[in-house]
Order: C-alpha cells, then structure tokens, then sequence
C-alpha cells in the first residue's frame, strides 16, 4: 500500500494500489483483490500535538512584531535574554510526561 505524506499533520492521504492480474495458461486475464484494512493509532501525545497544530494555524499573526524583529536581527540591535529562555525550557520540560 503506498501512501502520500503532505506537508501538514491533519491531512494525510492514501492510496490503494491497483488490483493485480493474474494470467492463466489460456492467455485470458484475471483480476484478484489484494485490499488489505489497514489502521494506525496515535498516541496521546501525537493527538496532543496535532491539536497544538491546528490551533496555532488558525492563530493571528501580528505582523508588525514579526517585522520589528526581523528589523532588529537584520541590523543587530536585537537582544536575547538567555535567562528567560532557560525559563521557558524548564517550563516546557516539566509539562512533558516523563518516561521511567
């Protein structure tokens, strides 16, 4: 079964491939079925994220921040705080399930 994998989380494709053909010693041709169901299950934390994708697609972009950031990158007057992005990560890190 060959399947098509496109650029977002929520929108996978399949394909089914072609039934094959059987020729006998007559030269007359058969056609056989060789479908199979197939299934996939998400874990929580793939659901979780799909989720988190779908909500951010549809968030506003303020697009005078992003082009004030841009600005300050190209000319270099942008400041990182080191501190507050150590803040984050910790954050972040105690909301992930932990594996034992």
């Amino acid at each position: 079964m060959a399947i098509e994998i496109s650029s977002k989380i929520n929108n996978f494709q399949t394909t089914k491939t072609p039934p094959k053909a059987n020729v006998d010693s007559e030269k007359k041709t058969t056609i056989t079925s060789t479908e199979k169901n197939d299934s996939v299950a998400l874990t929580s934390a793939s659901q979780e994220i799909k989720k988190a994708v779908g909500s951010s697609s549809a968030a506003p972009v303020n697009t005078d921040k992003v082009n004030a950031i841009k600005k300050a990158l190209a000319d270099g007057s942008y400041s990182i705080n080191a501190g507050q992005i150590a803040k984050k990560l910790i954050q972040f890190e105690k909301l992930m399930p932990q594996d034992n």
